[in-house]
């Protein structure tokens, strides 16, 4: 080959730090001897990266971890949040950009964010305009929601933020009913906020169109009311795994699919109880790390989303038992 193009443009990013473009785009050849010559794989080096997740602090703990989701294996370090409350907060991200806010115990509105490829501490990002724990983030690549919560009670309040861009976050619109401990996950056009409580144990299932500020609208129910479940998507169906209800935790996993609102369906089983999990995905597996049993749990199962079954094993914690995460990954459901 004479001259490959680097740097040439790939439509799923608008940021100009698209990685370099290999593959069989060689100026000035029209055969190439496969045989004499190594030929990489095509894509963009980024995307082909893509597939990290990222836990941020968790009971008595403010380090970040994380996992390549696609192999199984323990959690390694990412770095520590910059806020230090990282219980019953707020996450969500891009394929670039995670973004954590909220928590306890100070029940903050400090948004701060990391980037999924550097191994970091947290660096402010804004704030939310009111400071609350236990709610949802649903995210598409532009922008991101955190939805319900609480402080003193359960909030029905959703805000927004456009991720690329440091700011505070605005008003969106409103839950269809105020509560908080909720369940949260996208598909790129559609948020779905699930499960919770008013104090009372909710089986409500909302949606919202993420580019389009308004008001939630129902989409169904869960299979079983509870709260402190977690949410997690690949670009068509949405899984709500565990989750408590009063005096003891589940270890079912509910499924929707995400474009046709209906009532949850039974997809299998977590290995264990594990109530305050975190939830993380890519285009094909879901991951729940860590919970409440009411012991704290260290390990992590994973599924494969399309497929109906019980989960797997799918590694540990590697900075202690832990529960009440906040997990988002770079490869998720919401992103396209």
């Amino acid at each position: 080959a004479t001259r490959f193009t680097p740097n040439s443009p790939v439509g799923f990013s608008t940021t100009t730090d698209v990685g370099t473009q290999f593959g069989s785009t060689f100026d000035g050849v029209t055969t190439f001897d496969s045989q004499a010559y190594m030929v990489p794989p095509g894509g963009n080096t980024r995307e082909r990266n893509r597939g990290r997740g990222v836990l941020s602090g968790g009971r008595n703990n403010h380090a970040m971890q994380f996992i390549n989701i696609q192999s199984q294996g323990n959690t390694q370090e990412f770095g520590d949040s910059v806020t230090g409350d990282g219980v019953e907060g707020f996450a969500l991200g891009s394929s670039t950009r995670g973004l954590f806010s909220g928590g306890y115990p100070s029940i903050g509105n400090v948004i701060e964010f990391i980037t999924f490829a550097t191994q970091s501490n947290g660096t402010d990002f804004g704030d939310m305009t009111t400071g609350r724990r236990s709610g949802a983030g649903v995210s598409n690549q532009t922008r991101g929601l955190f939805a319900g919560g609480l402080n003193p009670s359960a909030s029905d309040v959703i805000e927004f933020v456009t991720i690329a861009t440091l700011g505070n976050s605005s008003d969106f619109g409103n839950l269809s009913v105020a509560r908080d401990q909720l369940a949260g996950f996208s598909d790129p056009t559609r948020g779905v906020i699930a499960g919770g409580s008013t104090p009372a144990v909710q089986n409500i299932i909302d949606f919202v169109t993420i580019a389009s500020t308004g008001d939630a609208t129902d989409f169904g129910d869960l299979t079983v009311a509870r709260l402190g479940c977690v949410g997690l998507s690949d670009k068509t169906r949405g899984l709500i795994g565990g989750g408590s209800i009063p005096g003891s935790r589940l270890n079912v996993i509910d499924f929707v699919t995400i474009q046709s609102a209906g009532n949850a369906t039974d997809f299998g089983d977590l290995t264990t109880v594990r109530g305050y999990a975190g939830g993380m995905s890519n285009s094909t597996r879901g991951v729940f790390a860590g919970g409440y049993t009411p012991t704290q749990l260290n390990s992590i199962d994973f599924v494969n989303i399309q497929t109906t079954s019980n989960a797997t094993d799918y590694g540990d914690l590697s900075l202690g038992v832990n529960f009440v995460f906040q997990a988002t990954s770079d490869s998720h459901g919401g992103l396209s």
